[in-house]
């Protein structure tokens, strides 16, 4: 028996794992699918460097720059949140048991049971509450479209996407509203020619990104999840900030954004007026869903399509007091993770403590500074 499970090590697991032992729970576990630390980071393309990147804020305790120096803003993502997350395990004693496939999460009256398989077999851990990290990476989303299997060119997600060079020379279509989509087609356009299409109109946004700007988003989305909607997109919310080289893209026409096509031919996107936009790539720059099938088991899905979430911070699943969901929602940033782990770990000490926990003096102490 576990007093919790943590399922996931990125930004929002590793946050939930520092501050469960601050509030007096030491019987935990983390479990991760993936091969080594890092969360999703792992699989960014190579050249997104931490500067590019959206921001990856400190994890409590201890910051980026404490481990990678202050001049690491041209490290590769991918390599330095590896290396950060990597050297925050150790230093903090978090054991993250990986890799562990996590199958379902299934609840009798009492407990929850987390089940999978790990490189040494199947596991199945008895917890009293669990705490899922688990994101969206692995939820890549395609939208359905006509014609999709007929065409003759390549197609590719983002989460596929390492390097431009394979398109040197071809005509890549970049199919997309948000930052991802900016960033890949600027990069592309440097050696194939490229078109832009959305579903719906960009928006542009060159006032700073100040805090008050940041609270109306999350509330937003706060908002939605509390109500059992799907969270929605947060650049919906906010717009697209403009960099310097957004600026220089848009100014170029390289960011000239067209309307979504109709469907697609074997040679390219057909338009709504039946016009034929030849193309060799179509790179899908359309988002990804939250990888939460593990916890369909559950029934937690609303009516209205997502899951109804209540708490302070909307991390706990209403009805269920021990099951929070991190990154999932107002907490799906990497600053918002940090919150939310905190937020998480106290108000499952206190249920634990009120229900017996894992024992006199282990559940419900004082939390440490």
């Amino acid at each position: 028996m576990k007093d919790v499970v943590v399922v996931g090590a990125g930004q929002a697991g590793l946050s939930a794992a520092y501050f469960l032992p601050r509030f007096g729970i030491g019987d935990y576990v983390v479990l991760d699918h993936n091969s080594g630390p890092g969360g999703a980071w792992r699989q960014r393309w190579p050249s997104l460097t931490l500067r590019a990147a959206n921001r990856v804020h400190d994890l409590p305790g201890w910051g980026l720059q404490d481990a990678l120096g202050t001049d690491c803003d041209d490290i590769p993502a991918s390599t330095g949140v590896a290396q950060y997350f990597g050297e925050y395990e150790k230093r903090f004693g978090i054991d993250v048991h990986r890799p562990a496939h996590v199958a379902s999460v299934t609840r009798d009256a009492e407990d929850y049971m987390v089940s999978g398989r790990a490189h040494d077999g199947p596991f199945e851990y008895r917890t009293r509450a669990v705490i899922n990290c688990t994101g969206t990476w692995d939820s890549p989303f395609l939208p359905a479209l006509r014609g999709a299997h007929e065409f003759r060119g390549t197609q590719l997600h983002a989460h596929d996407y390492r390097t431009a060079e394979p398109f040197a020379g071809k005509t890549v279509a970049v199919v997309g509203a948000g930052i991802t989509a900016v960033q890949l087609l600027l990069e592309i356009a440097e050696v194939a020619d490229t078109v832009w299409f959305s579903r719906r109109e960009v928006q542009w946004d060159e006032t700073p990104f100040d805090p008050e700007k940041g609270r109306r988003a999350v509330a937003r989305v706060e908002e939605r999840v509390r109500a059992g909607l799907p969270p929605g997109s947060v650049v919906s919310v906010t717009g697209l900030p403009v960099t310097a080289a957004m600026r220089r893209g848009i100014d170029s026409g390289v960011l000239t954004r067209r309307p979504m096509f109709a469907s697609l031919s074997p040679d390219g996107p057909l338009l709504a007026d039946g016009s034929l936009v030849r193309a060799d790539v179509i790179l899908w720059c359309t988002g990804f869903r939250y990888s939460m099938d593990h916890l369909a088991p559950l029934g937690l899905r609303a009516p209205g399509g997502g899951i109804v979430m209540t708490g302070r911070l909307a991390t706990e699943v209403a009805g269920e007091p021990r099951l929070h969901l991190l990154g999932y929602g107002p907490s799906a940033s990497t600053i918002g993770a940090n919150r939310a782990g905190r937020e998480a770990a106290r108000a499952i000490a206190e249920i634990l403590r009120g229900s017996g926990g894992s024992g006199p003096g282990r559940v419900g102490d004082t939390p440490l500074a």
